[in-house]
This record gives C-alpha cells, sequence and structure tokens, in this order.
C-alpha cells in the first residue's frame, strides 16, 4: 500500500488496501457509488477532518502490510470480474437475502411492540430485496452474457441495445437506489447497534444487516469502478479498430 494521500480516489483506495472499507464505511465515505472522490473531497462533504482521516487509515494501512492487501479483483480481466461477482456476491445474495426475511420477521414478531422502528427496518429490507432480486436476475441473464461476448471479441459484436453503455448505466441507476436503501438501513438500527434488551436473534440480525450491506458495498465498488471502465475501455478499443 501506498502512502495514503487526501488527494487519492476512493476507489483505489479499496483497490490498493480493501482491508480499509470497513473503516470507510464507518466514516460514511462512499466508495462505491461515490468511487471517484478524492478523499479530502469525501471528507468535506461529511465534515470531516482530512488530516485526522487519512491518518488513521495509515495507521490501519501499515498494521496490515505494505503490498499485502491488494485487492485481487483490481488484477482481474473482464471474464474472470464476471465469474468472480457471480460465485461471490451474486451467491452470497442468493443464499442470505430469503434467511434474512425469515430472521427479521421472527425479531419482529419477539421486539416489534418494544422496538416499532422494526418494522421499518423489515419494510426496507422488503424493498431492497425487491430492488436486489431483478437486478442480479438482469445481470446473469443479460448483461454478464453480452460481457463476456464483447470481452472474447475481434471486433465490436453488434447488439439489439447499441452500446453497452445503455444497461450498464441502467445497472448504476439500480447501484443508487440500493446504496440509497442501505444508508436507510444503517439510520433505521443506530448503525447496526441493536437495543439492551435485544435477544440473540436481534443481535444476529443486525450483524447480518451490517454483512449484507459490507459485501453489497463492495460488490457495487467491483462493478462501477473496476469492471465497468474496463468494459468501456474494451468497447472503445473495438470499436476503434472497425
Amino acid at each position: 500500500m501506498h502512502d495514503i494521500d487526501p488527494d487519492i480516489r476512493l476507489d483505489r483506495l479499496v483497490n490498493e488496501c480493501p482491508s480499509l472499507t470497513s473503516a470507510l464505511e464507518q466514516l460514511g465515505l462512499d466508495f462505491c457509488c461515490g468511487g471517484i472522490r478524492r478523499l479530502s473531497d469525501a471528507c468535506a462533504e461529511r465534515g470531516l477532518d482530512v488530516g485526522e482521516v487519512t491518518a488513521d487509515l495509515r495507521e490501519i494501512a501499515v498494521t496490515v502490510g505494505v503490498g499485502a492487501d491488494e485487492a485481487p479483483w483490481a488484477r482481474m480481466s473482464v471474464l474472470q470480474l464476471v465469474d468472480h461477482i457471480e460465485a461471490t456476491h451474486h451467491r452470497y445474495l442468493w443464499d442470505e437475502l430469503p434467511r434474512l426475511a425469515d430472521l427479521v420477521d421472527t425479531v419482529v414478531d419477539a421486539h416489534a411492540a418494544q422496538h416499532p422502528d422494526l418494522l421499518a427496518v423489515r419494510d426496507t429490507l422488503a424493498t431492497l430485496s425487491c430492488e436486489l432480486v431483478p437486478h442480479l436476475q438482469r445481470e446473469e441473464t443479460e448483461v454478464f452474457p453480452m460481457l463476456r461476448r464483447l470481452a472474447t471479441a475481434d471486433e465490436l459484436p453488434v447488439s439489439a441495445c447499441g452500446s453497452i453503455g445503455g444497461p450498464m448505466s441502467i445497472l448504476l441507476d439500480d447501484h443508487e437506489v440500493v446504496g440509497e436503501l442501505l444508508a436507510t438501513l444503517r439510520e433505521l438500527t443506530d448503525h447496526y447497534r441493536p437495543p439492551g434488551d435485544g435477544c440473540a436473534s436481534f443481535w444476529t440480525l443486525y450483524d447480518a444487516l451490517r454483512s449484507l450491506e459490507a459485501d453489497i458495498h463492495l460488490h457495487v465498488h467491483t462493478e462501477n469502478n473496476v469492471l465497468f471502465p474496463a468494459v468501456a475501455s474494451i468497447e472503445r478499443r473495438l470499436a476503434a479498430a472497425g
């Protein structure tokens, strides 16, 4: 990991030292949909002292070790990235969303009388699932097959949708909506801190929601800031060659 400079972009920061993602999330610094921003600008938007934040991030990076934490996805080809996203992030969501739906029902039944905000947590989680499921389906059945064809093509493939930028822009819009819903969940759960009278299921739910947020943030970062730019570069190269 190179010395962390306040002018470094958040997406590069996460690619070079993914162990910083948890700290960035705790600070409310959006490295997925807002990954193109500089650290200094993101801190200013949050009212944070960039000097203190930079010092804290440097300390974490030093603890991890120089060069020991580079993200594997930062070196992957488009084909490898698509396979990685499906096998890692998609598989996680297909398994976890139904489990979370059952778990939040259990916690609501036991604690909603004392903690009515749980009803909003359940509703927001349901809305998030309704956004994610068709998004995953669209990627797996439509967009990712297009990316695989593009990545292995010798000339620009003919597509009914035209440029791959169209489908990718739809996914980007989906990511924005998902990010807003995750922010709502974090606020409703007091940053995933269960109340003192919460049972084991309550704690399990909040831990699972924190993990869900972390995985989706990394998922979106990998697509927005690594996969999509790589695909756009391939498309430009093939268009120029044609």
